[in-house]
């Protein structure tokens, strides 16, 4: 397992020692989760160090599991291994697909920019072209690996929005910190109807599970049975911390910059079908959003009690910007529209 100490890596280590895999969970810094049985080994790992990636390989493996392909060059290192590596697990992530007309995550910014994908979105649609983006160097990894076939077969996993302890850049925190900071007024863009598919951690685990014991070359979506608009996500958190809240519905847009725009705030629905997963590999959902949501919930007021939100989670300071809690903007434009 490569990339375990993170938050889907975490639980799918679980998972897989559970159903008898003998499992080495590699990471940057060899950490041990409180979680996992003593016959998990652990190992250090510098993803970028190819060397070391195939020592730890060594002879063979029945299978690799990598949670953190981010680069071609990590896609070429396990095609370099696949004569020594039974089956491969890789995730990529649902941002790769466009619509009919080339829009994706890639074009959000742009006017009329977000995708006009289907409901839901089957594994079938298209993807953006590999390239030097983000996205695009994933679609090459993806292309890398499924072009090896019966000789690594590599099941793909799409996750759209994942949640769960340990995660880098919870969407959560948006109304976790609001409510710890005694925010009881918020604005939501598109009359908090977006619905952007949650991924818990604990689901992704079990499709990793399933297609470790079912090799293949595939791509799967990961996603929740449910999908709760990002209202309802705010009304079960305000549920679970004890507050009542009164949230402003917006008729569109975000009416002023870093006003309204959760990290779920989007015109048009994202929705992962999960039709494949259950055709081809029998898979049934180990929780919902609903269910998985507290332990989130939890994991996160502890966090933030304990250093400021920008020193805890600075990957989400890098991907959505300090706006996301600009309360001055937000207080501006309440009293302008009262």
């Amino acid at each position: 397992m490569i990339g375990a100490a993170g938050q889907i890596g975490r639980p799918t280590v679980r998972a897989l020692a559970a159903d008898g895999w003998a499992v080495t969970a590699a990471s940057r810094g060899g950490h041990r989760d409180p979680g996992w049985t003593g016959e998990v080994r652990t190992a250090r790992l510098d993803r970028e160090d190819g060397s070391a990636l195939a020592a730890l390989v060594g002879d063979g493996v029945e299978l690799v599991v990598d949670m953190v392909a981010f680069d071609p060059a990590h896609g070429q290192q396990l095609v370099g291994l696949a004569d020594r590596i039974g089956s491969a697990v890789v995730v990529s992530s649902a941002a790769v697909y466009e619509d009919d007309q080339g829009r994706g995550f890639h074009t959000q910014d742009q006017p009329d920019g977000w995708p006009h994908y289907p409901v839901p979105i089957p594994e079938t649609c298209g993807t953006a072209a590999p390239g030097d983006g983000a996205r695009a160097r994933k679609v090459r990894i993806e292309q890398d690996l499924l072009a090896l076939g019966d000789r690594m077969p590599t099941t793909v996993l799409r996750p759209s929005a994942v949640y769960g302890p340990h995660c880098r850049t919870p969407r959560e925190l948006y109304f976790v910190k609001r409510n710890l900071d005694g925010r009881r007024t918020r604005v939501l863009a598109y009359n908090g109807e977006s619905r952007f598919h949650p991924a818990s951690v604990r689901n992704l685990a079990e499709l990793v599970r399933l297609a470790a014991a079912r090799p293949g070359s595939r791509v799967l979506n990961g996603a929740d049975p449910d999908h709760p608009t990002v209202g309802e996500i705010g009304a079960m958190i305000d549920a679970l911390m004890g507050v009542e809240t009164e949230t402003v519905l917006v008729d569109g847009p975000p009416p002023a910059p870093n006003v309204g725009d959760s990290p779920w705030s989007v015109p048009r629905p994202l929705l992962l079908d999960m039709s494949a997963a259950q055709r081809e590999l029998g898979y049934k959902p180990v929780t919902t959003y609903a269910d998985a949501l507290p332990e989130t919930v939890e994991w996160l007021a502890d966090r933030l009690r304990e250093r400021d939100w920008q020193d805890g989670f600075p990957k989400m300071v890098e991907s959505y910007t300090t706006g996301l809690f600009d309360y001055e903007a937000e207080d501006a434009w309440l009293a302008s529209s009262a």
